[in-house]
């Protein structure tokens, strides 16, 4: 299994875009993304700028998969990553389960 955490820093005033956005992509990534386990989107209590995305992938082809995606290209690097100032990602393999 592979984990991917992502922080998105929102350039001010563009949080709800950016909120609509990560909705509808993690609809498509449920609908259409078998390999993906869980993909959870959170918003920060003290900064409605900050996003953390927390999501499992069976293996690296899925996640590889994922990033290959229409949807991923079309929400994510087309219409999400103009909004942001900054984009943080680590990647990580659970020690127990």
């Amino acid at each position: 299994m592979v984990v991917l955490v992502a922080k998105y820093y929102v350039t001010p005033g563009k949080s709800n875009e950016v909120e609509t956005a990560l909705k509808t992509m993690a609809a498509c990534v449920r609908e259409q993304e078998p390999g993906c386990l869980l993909y959870h989107v959170n918003r920060s209590r003290e900064n409605v700028d900050l996003f953390l995305l927390y999501e499992q992938y069976r293996d690296m082809a899925a996640l590889d998969a994922h990033r290959a995606t229409p949807h991923f290209r079309e929400i994510i690097e087309g219409t999400i990553v103009p909004l942001l100032d900054k984009r943080e990602r680590e990647f990580y393999e659970p020690i127990m389960s």
